[in-house]
């Protein structure tokens, strides 16, 4: 059985309405393949094919929503925030081996989901919302 990983939100999150992608990859450290990303999808087809594929299978599925950026500013905005969040996690990585650190302490932004079937969606259900994805990105 896989294992699936996306983050947890309010149900009134504005990230519900942004396209999501699936990353594909290997569940146990000694496999040794490049992970395998698909989408973009609407937040609950992504996570019905996660579940799909994850079901039987050792795979790891991070569900994830696409940040959509128009200009290389706020593309430079977010690698160095993703930078400093690196950093900063880093410190209190280094801060938490220095005391008790429990390795089995779960990441408050994510939630690993619960392994139950979940039917996909159909080839024209994910190629609807294609079409309902691409019309609300900003174009121009």
């Amino acid at each position: 059985m896989g294992a699936i990983v996306t983050l947890e939100l309010a149900d009134d999150a504005p990230q519900h309405n942004l396209p999501w992608i699936i990353t594909f990859g290997p569940l146990d450290d000694d496999e040794d393949w490049e992970p395998v990303v698909c989408g973009p999808y609407e937040r609950p087809h992504a996570l019905a094919i996660a579940h799909n594929m994850t079901e039987d299978t050792d795979l790891m599925a991070v569900v994830e929503p696409l940040l959509p950026a128009v200009s290389i500013d706020e593309i430079r905005a977010q690698i160095v925030k993703a930078q400093e969040e690196a950093e900063s996690g880093i410190d209190e990585q280094d801060d938490n081996l220095d005391s008790d650190y429990d390795d089995e302490a779960e990441d408050d932004d994510f939630e690993e989901h619960e392994h139950v079937h979940v039917d996909p969606p159909s080839e024209s259900d994910i190629k609807a919302a294609f079409a309902r994805i691409s019309s609300r990105l900003p174009l121009g």
